[in-house]
């Protein structure tokens, strides 16, 4: 009883942690998950606490909520619209990172090429959670984190299939060296490995999330529909590994199935909760994942290793380059959709090392002879791209053009939000004037006063109106949304006073919350990258 109790305490505090981190960084447009990994590291160095980050901790259940969620928003037309880049970066680009990080790693370390391999495979999996959120904010467009994400998903499901294959061969060699066997690697067996497992998995997902997608589309009841899609993601990724394939590529799949299958029997209202859920259980993920990071890094290590730290990064660095410049090279020669420069700059910087290259880390098995030394190293890369790339990717993507739109959405915002204050404080005024709570002389001196406020922040928002007419999307779609919500008030209050039933609420509910999801269908015009890439600023 009283460990866990401790372990309930311990939980809370990290939640408590990672409410405060992410309120004080909302001012400071610094990804929040690197402001956690920064608080990790501090509260270590005062006082450490132990706190035992084992590989099934992260890949069984971290890993499945936040695979899912991005998974279940992926829409197979923006798959099949990016899916040679995608495919490029996330089969290749695994192989090539692997190879050419495990060359330079094993001749500039001095470890032996299988274990510099191992050390390749698992920091091929990018994790673009801290770049992701960022887009959020900027307004990034659309394509662009369809791509981020997309290779990510698919690049930590083959990163952890070549990572398996090759501790098998490290493992090996190691053997057949202490005891003069002169067992070999079988090549061919690996190859086919690779292929039974990945695509193992993918069928795996496919399967579970077309039965589930099928039985959502017949039932019509929120708290089921969330239910079903948190046993699906949790169930998938045991149900494969049960079966000896990839357990991140069938949640992949999955969500994938889900998301564009299931979606369409869902009513709206459950489309609402189903997003809201999703949202807030990849935030307690993602939030735990790198706090937990911070908490586990070991600092002086880092500082006793910080050469072989400088090699491998080096190495993570240049193949990081290879991959996205030349493997989008090749893809923009075969396909109409070519990928702008911009965004292979956005890709290469935003290529960040996170949960899935700790948790492969931690697993290395005892027998592996450089176990500590590839720790040490993945720990080094992982805080340099979270603390170095992760804050300087808001920069880049300002200065490559990435983020411009929604300051000019934003601002708005704030117009149209001082004129609705304005016109509030002056409609309640003068209610309370005309029922005798305020006085004639108060009403005098005050209404002149209000009434230039809202006269003020009606022609500042008809100034930038005028001088950016394509914010008109914005102005009719806060028309809309406050009539629908109006009406769903209206609802609400008919509801409580009794004038329609529970059933004949839900279904004029339902209906005005269809028109609600509508309104993400309102697309702005398009603005073009320099070079003349087009590019559709998406809210």
């Amino acid at each position: 009883m009283e460990q866990f109790l401790a372990t309930e305490t311990l939980i809370i505090e990290l939640l408590l942690i990672v409410s405060l981190v992410a309120l004080a960084v909302r001012r400071l447009r610094i990804p929040y998950t690197v402001a956690l990994v920064v608080v990790g590291l501090l509260i270590t160095f005062q006082q450490p606490i132990g706190i035992d980050l084992t590989p099934e901790l992260i890949l069984s259940i971290f890993i499945p909520p936040l695979v899912f969620e991005a998974a279940f928003h992926l829409e197979f037309k923006s798959l099949r619209a990016n899916w040679l880049p995608i495919v490029g970066l996330a089969i290749p680009g695994v192989l090539v990172t692997t190879f050419v990080v495990g060359g330079i790693v094993s001749w500039g370390v001095g470890i032996s090429l299988s274990s510099a391999l191992v050390f390749g495979a698992l920091i091929a999996a990018t994790d673009p959670v801290a770049v992701v959120a960022l887009f959020k904010a900027l307004g990034a467009p659309k394509r662009l984190t369809t791509l981020v994400e997309s290779e990510s998903l698919f690049n930590d499901g083959t990163a952890i299939v070549v990572f398996k294959l090759l501790v098998a061969l490290a493992l090996t060699v190691a053997v057949s060296g202490s005891n003069g066997t002169g067992e070999s690697f079988d090549v061919l067996t690996a190859v086919v490995d690779f292929i039974r497992v990945s695509a193992g998995g993918l069928l795996v997902g496919v399967g579970l999330g077309w039965v589930i997608a099928q039985v959502i589309a017949r039932v019509d009841d929120y708290l089921i529909e969330t239910m079903l899609t948190t046993v699906l993601a949790f169930g998938a990724y045991l149900v494969a590994e049960r079966l000896h394939v990839s357990g991140v590529l069938a949640v992949v799949a999955a969500g994938i199935i889900t998301g564009n299958i299931g979606l369409k029997g869902m009513s709206p209202t459950t489309r609402i909760v189903l997003f809201n859920f999703w949202e807030f259980l990849a935030f307690v993920a993602n939030s735990l994942v790198f706090l937990l990071i911070g908490l586990d890094v070991n600092l002086r290590e880092i500082g006793e290793n910080i050469v072989p730290i400088g090699v491998a990064l080096g190495a993570v660095l240049l193949s990081r380059a290879l991959v996205v410049y030349g493997i989008t090279a090749i893809t923009n020669l075969r396909s109409v959709n070519t990928v702008p420069f911009a965004f292979r700059h956005v890709l290469f910087w935003g290529g960040l090392r996170g949960a899935i290259s700790l948790a492969l880390a931690l697993s290395l098995p005892l027998a592996l002879a450089e176990r500590d030394q590839i720790r040490v190293m993945t720990f080094g890369v992982v805080l340099f791209t979270l603390l170095a790339q992760g804050t300087t990717m808001q920069f880049l993507m300002k200065r490559l053009g990435l983020g411009v739109a929604p300051e000019l959405e934003l601002e708005y915002e704030r117009r149209h939000g001082r004129l609705i204050a304005a016109q509030a404080a002056l409609h309640r005024i003068e209610e309370m004037y005309q029922t005798n709570l305020f006085s004639l002389t108060i009403w005098k001196q005050y209404e002149p006063e209000l009434r230039k406020q809202v006269d003020t922040a009606l022609a500042a928002q008809n100034e930038l109106l005028k001088e950016h007419p394509e914010l008109q999307h914005e102005e009719r779609e806060d028309a809309v949304r406050e009539g629908l919500n109006a009406q769903r008030s209206a609802l609400a209050t008919m509801l409580g006073s009794g004038l329609i039933s529970d059933t004949v609420y839900e279904e004029l509910v339902t209906e005005i919350d269809r028109k609600i999801k509508q309104l993400t269908d309102v697309r702005p015009p398009e603005r073009t990258l320099e070079g003349g890439d087009p590019v559709t600023q998406e809210r």
